[in-house]
């Protein structure tokens, strides 16, 4: 699992000209997997993203979390976080999970965020997106067990 994380004063996804999300101050995340993705890496993440303090309290330091601000999350599946550019001009693709199963695995991680009590609007899986953000800081994370980026001990 590949998450590219960003603070955001407001953030949109348009499909074929109609807004299908958008929120205010809180979080973008753009969410990949791979075939050995599952609950392990879902849960995790869940559970620590709502948790960063990576917004400003009264003093200015990164102390407060999503939760704290009652800002939103809009998620957005993107399998090209996956993408092998080692060889060549264009990237490969096969790193990333097959779409049903990356289908469901987003399905999963976007309800195990709500279970946390976050607000979560979502991209539309499968669809060509545009997607806007005004990101904040810019404060932007890379989200990755794999490659040791994410913090994880």
């Amino acid at each position: 699992m590949r998450l590219v994380l960003q603070r955001v004063s407001q953030a949109e996804v348009v499909v074929e000209g109609r807004r299908v999300a958008s929120i205010g101050r809180g979080l973008l995340l753009l969410v990949g997997f791979a075939p050995g993705d599952g609950a392990t890496e879902i849960e995790y993440w869940a559970r620590r993203i709502p948790e960063f303090r990576i917004f400003e309290d009264a003093e200015g330091k990164m102390n407060l979390s999503v939760g704290d601000l009652g800002g939103k999350i809009l998620a957005v599946p993107n399998f090209t976080l996956l993408a092998d550019v080692q060889r060549g001009r264009r990237p490969s693709f096969s790193p990333a999970a097959p779409p049903e199963q990356a289908a469901a695995l987003f399905a999963e991680f976007v309800a195990a965020l709500r279970d946390r009590g976050v607000t979560v609007e979502t991209g539309q899986f499968g669809a060509h997106m545009h997607v806007a953000l005004v990101n904040d800081g810019p404060v932007t994370l890379i989200l990755d067990e794999r490659t040791g980026s994410s913090g994880q001990s």
